[in-house]
């Protein structure tokens, strides 16, 4: 496998286990999602990012697993600027879910071997 492929993959799974936290956990994320308007499905936004993150890791043993958690957290960021552009939050305030979405559509694609390293 290439090593964008592993580097993008350890990258997601870091930083959606750490987004996947706070969104249960932390106050500053029921502040975010109350002003998206979104506040009840701020648990499930959680779950279904460390879900993800798991399954990104399980894909190393189940390669299955890649499939659908790189396409599920891709369609978790799309939602996501699309909520951002809805608020009118700034480019920068949305290149994070615009970054995450596009290295989750890498991995999906390159685990699909539609494109290579």
């Amino acid at each position: 496998m290439a090593l964008s492929f592993h580097v993008c993959t350890t990258l997601s799974i870091a930083l959606f286990l750490y987004y996947g936290i706070a969104c249960l956990f932390a106050d500053g994320m029921v502040a975010e999602f109350e002003r998206f308007g979104l506040a009840r499905f701020r648990r499930l936004t959680g779950a279904l990012e460390i879900s993800g993150a798991v399954g990104l890791g399980v894909g190393y043993l189940l390669p299955a697993a890649t499939l659908v958690s790189a396409a599920g957290l891709t369609l978790l960021m799309i939602l996501g600027v699309a909520t951002r552009i809805r608020v009118r939050d700034s480019v920068v305030d949305t290149m994070p879910a615009v970054i995450l979405g596009l290295v989750n559509l890498y991995i999906l694609l390159y685990a699909l071997r539609v494109i290579g390293a």
